[in-house]
């Protein structure tokens, strides 16, 4: 126990222990605890939060799985990893389990239980006007939707898991003014529709749009309820979405750091004037942009776990 107590003050952070060793007996076949830190804005629908996991000792292997997803894990050095763990808009409050598995050099595992405690977040309601055809699409647009959905399905399950990226996110325009917030309930013409995906950012056409962090594009071409649009691939379970370009100028494939051009400000698809719809996922969930800026922001603190 006095081994056990010693690892856990020299990782300076409560964890919860794996098994307990009881006085004089043998130490388990397992690795020792883990120190988990995390950072959130907030721990709501459409956050991020950043776990970042130390071992006491050396291991060779991290894996986290939650809200029914396994998360990528990247290390930073030498016994410190790093998750990225998106509450997507559809969680409901409560406490959900992160389960992270470790391994040593020895193959020995062990798996310890971090709670993300879901507070509960209203969203409000907006209501536009726009061309009907982008509420009840023509017949014979029907069969293209089809196709740009599977298209950007398949585009978001196609992620690297080590990141491109190092460092914190920023903003793809330098000025603009947000006129529509994440998660917020979308009328359009009367007809109710999806929360919304992303933030909408006001700035005239042909504003430069810049690339949020490095990555490689995975996407770029014309769709019909969005436009023009790139999608990056950060790698880690990180995507970020730009929508209603007036020009892109970036090809499919390429490889992009961060503040390279992507394209410009415009108002192609379903819009009601010129604007940048500006969407992230991490680990496949839907998440407000500016909480990725937040918890990668270099400055932001972690905080030790809390035991359940």
């Amino acid at each position: 126990m006095a081994a056990l107590l010693t690892a856990i003050a020299a990782a300076a952070a409560l964890v919860v222990p794996v098994q307990a060793t009881p006085p004089g007996a043998a130490r388990p076949d397992t690795p020792r605890p883990l120190a988990v830190s995390q950072v959130a804005r907030s721990v709501q629908p459409g956050e991020v939060v950043r776990l970042d996991i130390e071992s006491p000792v050396s291991i060779t292997g991290v894996a986290v799985r939650a809200f029914d997803r396994n998360i990528p894990v990247f290390r930073l050095e030498e016994g410190r990893h790093r998750a990225l763990v998106g509450i997507d808009l559809l969680v409901p409050p409560g406490d959900h389990a992160v389960t992270i598995e470790v391994r040593d050099a020895q193959g020995r595992r062990a798996t310890q239980v971090h709670r993300l405690t879901v507070l509960a977040k209203s969203f409000g309601t907006r209501t536009l006007k726009v061309d009907p055809r982008f509420v009840t699409p023509p017949a014979s647009a029907r069969a293209r939707i089809e196709r740009e959905r599977a298209r950007v399905a398949a585009t978001y399950a196609s992620g690297r898991e080590a990141p491109y990226f190092d460092g914190p996110f920023v903003s793809p325009l330098t000025e603009s003014v947000r006129v529509s917030s994440f998660g917020v309930r979308s009328v359009f013409n009367g007809v109710p529709r999806d929360p919304h995906g992303g933030a909408d950012l006001a700035s005239p056409t042909g504003t430069p749009v810049r690339a949020v962090q490095a990555g490689r594009v995975a996407l770029a071409g014309d769709l019909y309820f969005s436009g023009n649009v790139v999608i990056l691939d950060h790698g880690a379970g990180v995507f970020s979405l730009f929508a209603h370009l007036s020009r892109i100028d970036v090809e499919e494939g390429a490889r992009v750091a961060r503040g390279d051009r992507l394209g410009a400000v415009g108002a192609t698809g379903r819009v009601t004037g010129p604007h940048l719809h500006w969407a992230v996922r991490v680990s496949g969930a839907r998440v407000d942009p500016f909480s990725l800026l937040s918890v990668t922001d270099s400055s932001t603190q972690a905080a030790p776990a809390t035991l359940p």
